[in-house]
């Protein structure tokens, strides 16, 4: 686990999810922290520490969020065609 201040935390998580195009979900994972830590440091911390980097983050969380869906789908098609073999 990495152990970061906040203002640094947010920066690399930020940096990570720009440059792998990452969702929360897989930068907890990377990060080893929760959903909701990593959620927060994007969308509401980041914010008041680089708005710049905020606005780059946010354009790609949106893009995440408006693909759920799709990505949900293709998991629960893999799961039934392993079910099915």
């Amino acid at each position: 686990m990495i152990d970061l201040n906040g203002k640094e935390r947010c920066e690399e998580i930020a940096q990570y999810v720009i440059e792998t195009g990452a969702t929360v979900r897989a930068a907890a994972q990377k990060f080893e922290i929760s959903k909701s830590t990593v959620h927060k440091d994007l969308s509401y911390r980041l914010r008041f520490y680089n708005k710049a980097l905020y606005y780059e983050v946010k354009e790609i969380l949106m893009h995440n969020k408006a693909e759920r869906h799709l990505r949900g789908g293709e998991a629960t098609r893999r799961k039934y065609l392993e079910k099915s073999k």
